[in-house]
Parts: structure tokens; sequence; C-alpha cells
């Protein structure tokens, strides 16, 4: 057994005694702040929150799409740490649309893909895009299937 014994003044515990609490205070501060997750995900508004088939039709539907109710393809994608010039125009299309997908970087999303039933212009083979992160939409578009094809953000053409 070791014993320590130390003798020390008022004046000195009380400085020890409040460096050691404003130490807790920041170790404590700085868990807290590790534990929140800070993505975009968890920046969303709560009506960007789909955890269901029927929460993602249903998101498209806000935004006026009638979609058929079976996706397309479901796929898990895993986005690049660092965007490169080939994503700028897909990034500022996102943003335009109040989504940052680079708080996603080096994230795995998945891609929900649906068939358009009610574009304004009467075309088919236009689908329906959304990628989600942890339960969340975190972006979006429309696109043609066409050789031709465009692409835009998830609002309706007017």
């Amino acid at each position: 057994m070791f014993i320590l014994t130390a003798r020390l003044s008022r004046r000195r515990l009380l400085s020890v005694g409040a460096a050691a609490a404003l130490c807790a205070a920041l170790f404590t501060a700085a868990a807290l702040w590790c534990a929140q997750d800070h993505t975009a995900a968890s920046a969303a508004v709560d009506e960007n929150r789909v955890s269901t088939n029927e929460d993602r039709v249903a998101y498209l539907q806000r935004y006026g799409w009638q979609v058929d109710p079976d996706p397309l393809s479901v796929e898990e994608l895993l986005l690049p740490e660092v965007f490169d010039e080939r994503y700028t125009a897909y990034l500022d299309l996102q943003a335009q649309q109040g989504f940052d997908l680079t708080a996603c970087a080096g994230k795995r999303v998945k891609r929900y893909v649906y068939q358009i039933t009610n574009y304004p212009t009467g075309e088919t083979g236009i689908q329906a895009g959304l990628l989600i992160f942890r339960d969340t939409v975190v972006g979006g578009d429309v696109l043609s299937t066409a050789l031709d094809g465009f692409m835009h953000g998830l609002t309706m053409p007017t």
C-alpha cells in the first residue's frame, strides 16, 4: 500500500478545486458534443425523417409526385470523402433544395428510386431518387432515363 500526504494552504486547495471543477465541466461538455451527430442528417427538419417505404412515398407526394409505391431500385452508395469537380453540378442542385451532401462525405447512404406516374409533360421513364442517411432525406432528384434526358430537383416544374 502506498500513502501520499500533502500539506496545502487554503488558497492552494481552492485553486486545485477550481481547476478540477473546470476540467470536469470541459470534459462533460466535450463528451456531450461528441455524442451528438454533426451531419446534415441530424440538422434536417423532422419533415425529412423517413423510416418506411410509405414515408418515402408520402415525402415525394408532398412535392406533388405520384409514384409507383414499389421502388425501382434500392442502392447503397458510399459518398466520397472529398467531392471533386465532377460533383459540382449535383452538389449545386442539392444545395438549391436545402440539402448539404458535403456534410455526409465519406458516409454510406441509400438511394431509393421510384417511377413517377404524373410528370407534367406526360413523358414516361421519369424517376424520382431520394438519398437517405439514417432515416433522413439528405438529397434527391428527378430525372429522365431518355438518351437526351434531364435532371432537376424534387420540386415539380411549372
